[in-house]
This record gives C-alpha cells, sequence and structure tokens, in this order.
C-alpha cells in the first residue's frame, strides 16, 4: 500500500468548513487583542495628556514605569489630545454607543444575565461584536425589549438614559470630538455604568 492509499483510507482530520470556523475563531481572539492593546496605549497617553505622572499609571495599570514611558513617548508630541470634560452630556456617536454599551450591561447585570441583550453585551466584552451601524441597531431594540419586558424590576434611571442615548443616536452631534471613536466609546462605557451603579 502506498503512502497515497494510506491518505486515502484515513478519515479526514477535520473538514474544511470546522476548520474555517476554528480559524476565524481564532482571528476574532487574535484581533481583539490587537485592538485592545492599540485602545491601551492610546488611553495611557490621555492620562499622561491630563496631567497623570507615569509612575502613577504604572502602579494603577500593572505595568512598569519604563513600559507606560515607551507606550507615551510613542505617540509623541502629536498624540491623543486630553478629553477637555468627561461628563455624559456629549452627543457624539462614539460617546453615545459607549452609553448605550454601559446601560446594556448594567441591564444584563439586573437581571442576572438573563437579559435579552446578555449575549451580545459578552460578545462586545470579547470582542466578537463590533459597533458597526446595524450591531448597534440589534444592541438597541435588545435594551429596548429588556426596558420594556422587565419595567417593573429596572430602576426608572435606566429608561431614562436609554431615552436619551437613542434619541442622541437618532441625530448624532456632527462634532470633531477629541480621542479616537474606541477610546471616547470607552470612556462613556465607563462614566455611564459609574453613573446608574450610583442610582443617579
Amino acid at each position: 500500500m502506498t503512502d497515497e492509499d494510506e491518505i486515502r483510507r484515513r478519515p479526514e482530520f477535520l473538514s474544511e468548513e470546522q476548520a474555517v470556523r476554528m480559524f476565524a475563531g481564532m482571528n476574532e481572539v487574535i484581533r481583539a487583542g490587537e485592538e485592545m492593546r492599540q485602545l491601551r496605549s492610546e488611553m495611557l497617553a490621555l492620562f499622561a495628556g491630563a496631567g497623570w505622572t507615569q509612575e502613577r499609571i504604572a502602579r494603577l495599570t500593572g505595568m512598569s514605569q519604563p513600559a507606560v514611558s515607551k507606550q507615551v513617548t510613542k505617540h509623541g508630541p502629536g498624540g491623543p489630545r486630553p478629553l477637555a470634560e468627561l461628563t455624559l452630556d456629549q452627543y457624539d456617536t462614539p460617546w453615545l454607543e459607549g452609553r448605550l454599551w454601559g446601560l446594556a450591561e448594567e441591564v444584563s447585570e439586573a437581571l442576572s444575565d438573563n437579559a435579552r441583550c446578555s449575549r451580545f453585551v459578552d460578545a462586545l466584552g470579547r470582542g466578537r461584536k463590533r459597533f458597526t451601524p446595524l450591531e448597534v441597531d440589534a444592541l438597541r431594540r435588545l435594551v429596548e425589549e429588556d426596558l420594556t419586558l422587565h419595567r417593573e424590576e429596572l430602576p426608572g434611571c435606566f429608561r431614562t438614559a436609554y431615552d436619551v442615548i437613542s434619541r442622541g443616536l437618532d441625530a448624532p452631534a456632527k462634532v470633531t470630538a477629541p480621542g479616537s471613536a474606541s477610546a471616547r466609546r470607552t470612556l462613556a462605557h465607563r462614566i455611564q455604568r459609574d453613573r446608574l451603579g450610583g442610582g443617579n
């Protein structure tokens, strides 16, 4: 029996479809990791631009001071501009998307991960979903369903936040805001969660 005959007899290791799905999953994780590294680098530069010392940033991030210095230096004098103010009342699209993401996470946690938006929120956190217009619309629908179905269980401030975010996304401000879209999304996400978590 030749080697070729043996290969023909041997069951296929994986089908082509299985291999495509496997590598697609790996690529998503790799892409998410690269995007997160870029985001972290920009955030370090933003914090440094806001006057935080590199030692303080290193302590809070668990990085070494030379590593922080390298990331901040990489952006140079033309690096990310510090954000003038960090208030929820900003109406550019990335900021509103970040607020929606933060609200969705709060809804999911309040409903013990049984919310309709829970799987979507998990996929966003893992980098398996992206902030495309179609995906943002899908998340809006899921959050609205949760707010309607669980009106009695969720704080009124959740619905109030959703209404403001939704109106803003329908007619976002045409402004050039400082910071990349991903950095603005991340900051708005954190601030929105903190605000809702505090019951405001």
